[in-house]
Parts: structure tokens; C-alpha cells; sequence
């Protein structure tokens, strides 16, 4: 599933990041990486962007952003 398609409260484990260089080394410096336990907080009031919780920080990225981001969800 992409992560842009989670919903708020969910957590999932980061599968594979695609996108184009810039794009993907910003996600990745943020701490976003392939094995990554990620957690949904919760969404802006129309829908863009979303704020995540990767390793206890709170980070926000667009939803295309998001859309280029596969994850496992686990609950």
C-alpha cells in the first residue's frame, strides 16, 4: 500500500521509497528508510499534508510526497 493512502493512527513499515533523486534523499535524510517503523498522527483539515512520527519526531510531507512511499501496514 502507499503510505498516502493510510489512514490517521495507523503504522506500517517503510518497503520502498521511489521517486526521483531530490525527492528521495529529502525523505530519506528525514529519517524515512526502507525498514522504517512509521506511524500516521494525522492529517491537515483538507487532507494535505499529513503528519508522520518516524523514530519519536514529527514530520509532515505532501501527499504526492507521500504517494511515492510503499509501506506494510501492521495495524
Amino acid at each position: 500500500m502507499l503510505m498516502s493512502e493510510m489512514r490517521e493512527g495507523d503504522s506500517a513499515t517503510v518497503v520502498k521509497i521511489g521517486g526521483n533523486g531530490a525527492l528521495r534523499r529529502r525523505i530519506q535524510e528525514m529519517g524515512v528508510l526502507k525498514g522504517t517503523r512509521i506511524q500516521v498522527e494525522k492529517y491537515a483539515p483538507l487532507k494535505d499534508p499529513l503528519e508522520l512520527i518516524v523514530k519519536g519526531c514529527h514530520i509532515s510531507l505532501r501527499v504526492e510526497e507521500a504517494a511515492q512511499i510503499k509501506v506494510e501496514v501492521s495495524g
